[in-house]
């Protein structure tokens, strides 16, 4: 890809606004962000809190535990601490500055405050309404969309900021939030053309925090014990096997992160679960094979622009689980390693997207470990597959003729024929609410 071709900035910017540091599952530190947010506009420590969320909002904070909270989880831990003890200007690390000693402040503000929760009639599949009380004083705080988008904010009644919507309600098209670059931009064959022709010092810096980041806490899950050890688990009786090593190093991640642990990671297309599950296998493939540095970051603009480009279509939060886009960018970036490029990768994807494409999201949880372990062997799969001229061919199910109108029906599939099973799957979610 030629450097004055205009897709050249916009897939590096694309990466700079996607590839983001958090703390914590994103839905519940959005909520402790919009709450912090809610605090800071009021100007005081809130007596009463009101919560109006979506229920895909209800769906990922339900049982994720909210980190720098003692062990706490669910919507009210969630937005008592970002009123209590949160830091608004650091936005997706709005707990990062917590200390040991205001743990005890938030436990005793939970006793004190009343939280109402409600499952709020929106068109917006992402929608986090916090209004925060004190005596008559009140203020109001709205992020639509995605976790940092604050469309409106009140004080008294009275609107302080607005920022127009789109005026389709819940198409969450990528490029009318907070004026994010134009996804559609993106192809499997451009993404290629990008990655080998990127000046890396435009890169290197998000590309070097998000492996900094997301290995470390893949280290941590696989050193300690967090939820259900799937990391842990994938090893054992299996330390030799690469392709093991691989699941286990991401899911160990995510074992970690949906079960208190404090460390950050680089998020991607919203989600650190996502974040790590394509960035981190590719990490120890290119550590195992000595594959150099600058190559690994090329494959990482590979593994990461794929995930973006199949989440896109199917937008932030849906019925369909997340990490099977990031399992088919991580097989995406490792066929890049291998020496692939568009006829290997758009293959390995089309292959991976045949085999994975039925997984539900019921929420942020332990089990998403185990689903991204999931997710990643079957990217595996779909690169074995072709290096073994092997393929799933148009006509298989959702396969279609060409990458890019497969990605087009999995879009379609996730974003509206699934929009009945998302509504199911928080019904049951909620009866034991």
């Amino acid at each position: 890809m030629l450097h004055t071709d205009t897709r050249y900035d916009q897939y590096i910017q694309i990466l700079k606004e996607e590839l983001i540091p958090a703390m914590g599952c994103t839905e519940p530190i959005a909520l402790a962000y919009a709450s912090a947010k809610a605090r800071e506009l009021l100007g005081a420590l809130p007596d009463r809190l009101l919560a109006e969320v979506s229920g895909n909002i209800i769906k990922n904070v339900k049982s994720v535990v909210v980190p720098h909270t003692g062990g706490l989880r669910g919507i009210p831990a969630a937005v008592a601490a970002g009123a209590a003890v949160g830091d608004a200007l650091k936005k997706l690390e709005v707990l990062s500055n917590v200390e040991e000693k205001q743990i005890s402040v938030l436990e005793e503000y939970l006793k004190n405050v009343q939280i109402e929760v409600v499952h709020a009639d929106t068109p917006h599949i992402f929608d986090i309404m916090i209004t925060a009380f004190r005596g008559e004083e009140s203020s109001f705080v709205r992020i639509v969309d995605h976790h940092t988008n604050i469309i409106c904010m009140k004080k008294n009644g009275q609107t302080v900021f607005e920022r127009k919507m789109d005026g389709n309600a819940g198409r969450e098209e990528e490029n009318q939030k907070e004026e994010l670059t134009d996804r559609s931009c993106l192809s499997i064959e451009g993404i290629v053309e990008f990655a080998e022709s990127v000046e890396l010092g435009r890169v290197r810096e998000i590309l070097e925090r998000q492996v900094s980041y997301n290995m470390a806490i893949a280290k941590e899950g696989l050193a300690n014990s967090y939820g259900a050890n799937i990391g842990k688990t994938l090893l054992i009786g299996h330390e030799g096997s690469l392709e093991r090593k691989l699941r286990a190093y991401a899911a160990a991640g995510s074992d970690a992160r949906m079960n208190g642990c404090e460390m950050p990671v680089v998020i991607n297309s919203g989600s650190g679960n996502q974040g790590i599950t394509c960035s981190v296998p590719v990490v120890v493939y290119a550590e195992e094979k000595k594959i150099d540095r600058d190559t690994l970051l090329r494959a990482l603009c590979v593994s990461n622009l794929v995930t973006i480009h199949l989440k896109t279509g199917i937008g932030r939060l849906s019925a369909y689980c997340g990490v099977v886009s990031a399992g088919c960018g991580a097989a995406a970036g490792i066929a890049f390693l291998q020496g692939g490029r568009f006829d290997m990768i758009a293959h390995t994807v089309v292959n991976a997207l045949a085999m994975d494409s039925g997984i539900v999201c019921d929420g942020a949880k332990a089990s998403c470990a185990a689903k991204i372990s999931s997710a990643v062997d079957a990217g595996m799969l779909g690169l074995a597959m072709y290096r073994n001229g092997n393929q799933f061919w148009g006509g298989d199910g959702l396969v279609k003729k060409g990458v890019e109108n497969t990605i087009s029906n999995i879009g379609r599939l996730a974003r509206h024929g699934m929009q009945e099973t998302d509504k199911e799957i928080i019904r049951l979610m909620m009866e034991d609410c």
